[in-house]
């Protein structure tokens, strides 16, 4: 086969599974509506919300026959396996993609029972993962964070984190910020919207801002980063491939990647904070209370014991039990921040210790996933992908970033309870 046809046969079957996944919206098929709320608040936060498999047949049909688009996934993976063959790296990434979509249906599908949260865990991870043999679980690691931050409470605070601005100023604010980051050619809108749960989220050429809401200055930098440099940043490398479309769309396990690479620009570039940590840090724990068998109340009074008013603590909650039930188990998505973050940290790492600190802007391509790195190396080396053209500083700076990283390994060598001893009678 030559180069040109290779090419070819790559970008349609890459086009078959952008075509295949565009119905799949997973937020939209497992939200709750406002009726919830209502209902909710009409009770005095005592009562759990009505939520059972009826309610999101109802309320929040699948735009598409899941069995269909099951049969339709894989046939596309035969495809692969004959126009590529079965040992091919860019059509075993492909290959995973129409898997971890089939698993995603079958998620869908399950909304409301317990298999929901099995699949979830499949796709997204548990909280009570290792990292490694013997290694601490994100459970863990929130409540490590959670002890430190509770020592420099009140602390660190300073004026950068009064909410003071709207979010119309902070549409202003950050449309700037990203017209000359982006270039005025990409047209990226940012816009205020009051269909959305978190504070900001990106989609391929527009960020949108959660109308009603204050902002602080910190937070208006922290999307900054989060939602334009890295998932708008992304989006726009992943559109450009001319041959492997693939990378302008995500599967879950591109989601830990992204996440995780969001994170850790945030904390790169010093836009990150202790109340974002402990933002992050809850998301892990309620996770897990859920994991361990709490309801929506529990995860609801917990955040309000956080400082959290009921509205607020109402969407934090949601966000838990979207997709399930109150009293069922957990969506896993918000574990993908803090897992990400640990694994690309500790990849960036060892691949300044392994000599290949030039595969870290790779991760830029657009919606990439970390163990497809290698796969993506060579194809950029074949012509088959072209480099990131959208790279945060902290990323682009390879040297910066080594230098970084040659103390990062040396540190992670020290015990730090032994010198918490040595360092005794100076931590006073």
């Amino acid at each position: 086969m030559q180069p040109s046809e290779y090419k070819q046969v790559i970008r349609e079957l890459s086009d078959a599974i952008v075509i295949a996944q565009k119905p799949i919206r997973i937020l939209d098929a497992i939200k709750w509506g406002k009726d919830v709320q209502e209902h909710f608040f009409k009770h005095k936060f005592k009562k759990l919300p009505h939520i059972s498999p009826e309610y999101y047949q109802e309320n929040d049909p699948l735009q598409f026959d899941p069995l269909k688009k099951i049969a339709e996934f894989h046939e596309i993976e035969r495809n692969i396996r004959r126009r590529l063959g079965q040992y091919s790296g860019v059509g075993s990434i492909m290959q995973r993609m129409c898997h971890e979509y089939t698993r995603v249906v079958e998620m869908l599908m399950s909304r409301g029972s317990p298999r929901f949260t099995e699949i979830s865990q499949e796709l997204y991870g548990s909280s009570e993962d290792a990292f490694h043999a013997g290694a601490p679980t994100l459970r863990d690691l929130a409540a490590l964070i959670t002890n430190t931050l509770a020592n420099i409470k009140d602390q660190v605070a300073t004026d950068a984190d009064k909410k003071i601005y709207s979010s119309e100023e902070a549409v202003k604010f950050l449309s700037e910020k990203l017209s000359n980051y982006f270039g005025e050619k990409n047209n990226i809108r940012v816009e205020v919207s009051d269909g959305i749960i978190a504070d900001a989220s990106a989609g391929a050429e527009r960020i949108k801002i959660n109308s009603g809401i204050k902002f602080s200055e910190r937070e208006i930098r922290s999307l900054e980063v989060h939602e334009g440099w890295v998932h708008l940043g992304t989006t726009l490398n992943g559109l450009a491939q001319p041959v492997c479309t693939f990378l302008g769309k995500g599967p879950p396990s591109s989601t830990i990647t992204q996440e995780g690479l969001a994170i850790i620009s945030e904390v790169f570039t010093f836009a990150s904070y202790p109340g974002r940590l402990k933002r992050l840090t809850n998301r892990i724990i309620t996770v897990n209370m859920a994991e361990e068998g709490a309801n929506f109340l529990d995860v609801f009074n917990f955040y309000l014991s956080q400082g959290m008013n009921e509205t607020e603590s109402y969407h934090a909650a949601s966000r838990v039990f979207r997709g399930s039930t109150p009293d069922g188990g957990p969506f896993t998505k918000d574990l993908s921040y803090s897992k990400g973050f640990v694994l690309i940290y500790n990849y960036i790492r060892l691949a300044v210790q392994k000599g290949l600190v030039h595969n870290i802007p790779l991760l830029f391509l657009g919606k990439t996933t970390l163990e497809d790195l290698h796969i993506l190396k060579d194809l950029v080396e074949e012509g088959i992908v072209i480099p990131p053209k959208y790279i945060p500083p902290q990323f682009a700076d390879l040297a910066a970033l080594s230098a970084w990283m040659c103390y990062s390994l040396f540190l992670n060598k020290l015990d730090l309870r032994q010198l918490a001893i040595d360092f005794k009678a100076i931590l006073q």
